[in-house]
């Protein structure tokens, strides 16, 4: 495993305090290019479903930030449309963080 820095860690921690806290199927959090952090669990109701990648991107968004420098999130795959939401409001080449979920590195993908 590739050793995260410090504010990498932090989102990591971010993102499986969000998915267990819920029990969610998955956990994600963001940090904008103020370094601000937002984290999200995967939400599935009746009338409509959100990655937790994609509800981290948009409560970045609704918060205001103007970019994003990392990404991470604890579900077994990442769909396109969540690296599209990353790439929308980030901008290309931030990465996201694949992590397993212990919290273990796996991948690290670039939008």
């Amino acid at each position: 495993m590739t050793e995260l820095d410090a504010e990498d860690a932090k989102i990591v921690t971010l993102a499986r305090s969000a998915r267990a806290r819920v029990g969610a199927s998955a956990g994600a959090a963001v940090r904008d290019t103020d370094g601000r952090t937002y984290a999200a669990s995967s939400v599935t109701l009746p009338s409509m479903s959100l990655t937790a990648l994609r509800l981290a991107v948009a409560m970045a968004a609704s918060a205001g930030a103007s970019g994003l420098e990392a990404a991470v999130t604890d579900a077994s795959t990442v769909a396109t449309g969540d690296l599209d939401a990353v790439r929308d409001l980030g901008g290309p080449e931030v990465p996201v963080l694949l992590v397993d979920v212990r919290g273990e590195l796996r991948e690290v993908v670039r939008t």
